[in-house]
């Protein structure tokens, strides 16, 4: 259940109050007994801490992540063509001007 955030325009009373949120909204004031008492606008009440979630955490078993995704499959046949030597030019021209 969220946590609305209420307060008073006219005596200034706060409250946190934990609701459903098909519950009714509160009007009156508990401190003032006024129908005065409006939710607020908030943000949200959570932080996330840590490194991060990442695509590559969860990637191939226990190897810890660190940056650099694990390869798989399709990414070894990519990767495969990166790692070969380029391939030697078919011909070159010959140096000493004479063509053929």
């Amino acid at each position: 259940m969220p946590i609305y955030a209420y307060r008073c325009d006219e005596c200034g009373f706060a409250k946190d109050v934990l609701q459903k949120i098909a519950d009714p909204v509160l009007t009156v004031c508990p401190s003032c007994g006024k129908s005065s008492f409006k939710k607020q606008v908030t943000a949200a009440g959570f932080q996330l801490k840590g490194t991060g979630w990442y695509v590559t955490d969860f990637r191939g078993g226990s190897a810890p992540a660190t940056g650099t995704a694990p390869s798989t499959s399709s990414d070894s046949s990519a990767g495969s063509a990166e790692a070969s030597p380029a391939p030697a030019p078919a011909a070159a021209p010959a140096k000493d001007g004479s063509s053929t």
